[in-house]
């Protein structure tokens, strides 16, 4: 996406209507004039419920993982390194079920690229777990706790030489070089350069190399299976960029659920200081990529902040000051965040309805939360969405969707302002239930 050059004087209003007319108005070559009109058309029932209007039909956007592999007999290990099975089953499946926006492709995670680079952090099919299931995260902690003071001071120093090295094992020897700041003056080039004379070094730029060829052969895969459901079925994606919370950049792979908690007791003032830090950075990594993409929708997946993880205390000096800042900056940018709400969030209804957010601004995804109330408290201001259970997509009948989402609906969709979708990223479903999702959505979102 091309910013106009009047960016800077626009309002945050203004960003976000060019950013959404410029999602409305993708260039790409669609199938046929009609398959433009259904995408467009989809992209404006987005665009009703941000503003809580009531759409032509409820949008209905479920998340899918491993989902549509599953559905034509293939495993989690082919779909993350068989690229052309990836781009058939994509396709197929969305061609069968025609929701109002793609399944998460990111989810689909390139296999090849995490060889080449010993990845720790996660597990995955044929590396860790069985074959078909899908990637599991590696619980360490991956920063240690007298390490605030560096990450601190240089986020992007400590990534490079203490937090990587770690979590890739191709990448150890960037522990060996100098931070990239040191090339200041004319005489500290050579000996900044120096470092990249070692072996370990040299190898590991190769490893990179290779890295970046893996990569953008999972790249081209993604945008073209991506592509094929946006030009020839008319669906939009519902996610352009992705960020997270700065309590859960510490949380999940750096500190470990359980390092966290302890900092919280034993040092809150550095764990404070460091999602102060992070905030520019989870700005800012949403920017980039939705401008390239040129969608407005931030995936947000959000954990820690769940009910049981902390108390309510906790939660709204810890975990909401920095998130709020980051959605804020997002919005503030034109940008919509769209937050994957993870568990159940009952206790926090009223400290995300903060009124400092602009109304119809955002949009809260729900999975274990009471959506009677959600809508109550949160749907005044903002969007919301959600929250069909995964157990009963893989272990439910179709009568039980049919009425699940007859009630869910007549619950919160009657005023507008309500995604119909899953709770969480669905890996398993049955497939006669997950149809029968689709068209109790169609049925009753009317």
């Amino acid at each position: 996406m091309t910013l106009p050059e009047n960016w800077n004087e626009l309002t945050p209003d203004e960003r976000l209507q060019v950013r959404l007319d410029a999602w409305q108005n993708i260039p790409i070559e669609f199938a046929t004039p009609e398959v433009a009109k259904a995408y467009r058309d989809r992209v404006q029932l987005y665009r009703d419920v941000l503003e809580l209007k009531k759409p032509a039909t409820v949008p209905i956007a479920p998340w899918i993982g491993l989902l549509p592999f599953r559905f034509y007999g293939h495993t989690g290990k082919q779909a993350y390194y068989d690229y052309e099975i990836f781009k058939e089953d994509w396709f197929r499946f969305h061609e069968d079920t025609r929701p109002d926006g793609l399944g998460l492709t990111l989810g689909i995670v390139p296999g090849k690229l995490f060889d080449i680079l010993d990845y720790h952090l996660y597990d995955w099919p044929g590396h860790g777990t069985p074959d078909d299931t899908c990637y599991q995260y590696s619980e360490q902690e991956w920063m240690k706790g007298d390490e605030y003071a560096a990450l601190i001071q240089d986020p992007g120093s400590y990534w490079q030489r203490t937090y990587l090295p770690r979590v890739f094992g191709a990448m150890e020897p960037f522990s060996m070089l100098a931070p990239w700041t040191d090339l200041v003056e004319i005489p500290f080039t050579a000996p900044f350069f120096a470092g990249f004379s070692a072996p370990p070094v040299k190898e590991m730029l190769k490893k990179l190399a290779e890295a970046g060829d893996a990569a953008m052969e999972w790249l081209q895969a993604a945008m073209a299976a991506d592509g094929s459901v946006m030009a020839g079925l008319g669906i939009p994606q519902t996610a352009g960029g992705a960020t997270k919370a700065p309590y859960d950049i510490l949380g999940d792979t750096m500190r470990g659920t359980r390092g966290l908690m302890l900092d919280k007791f034993r040092q809150p003032e550095n764990v404070k200081a460091a999602m102060e830090r992070l905030v520019p950075q989870a700005i800012d990594w949403a920017v980039r990529s939705n401008n390239m993409t040129g969608n407005p929708l931030v995936f947000i997946p959000i954990h820690k902040g769940a009910d049981g993880f902390m108390s309510d205390a906790d939660f709204k000096e810890l975990y909401w000051p920095t998130f709020k800042a980051v959605l804020l900056g997002l919005i503030e940018q034109g940008l919509v965040p769209w937050v994957f709400v993870e568990g159940s969030y009952n206790e926090r209804l009223e400290v995300i309805a903060d009124e400092e957010i602009p109304a119809h601004r955002m949009v809260w995804m729900f999975d274990a939360t009471d959506m009677a109330r959600a809508k109550a408290i949160v749907g005044k201001r903002q969007c919301i969405g959600g929250n069909v259970p995964a157990a009963l997509f893989a272990m439910g009948t179709p009568e039980e969707m049919d009425a699940y989402v007859k009630d869910l609906l007549g619950r919160t969709a009657q005023d507008g302002g309500f995604i119909l979708s899953s709770g969480i990223v669905l890996d398993e479903a049955d497939p006669a239930v997950y149809h029968a999702f689709i068209e109790a959505g169609r049925k009753y979102g009317k």
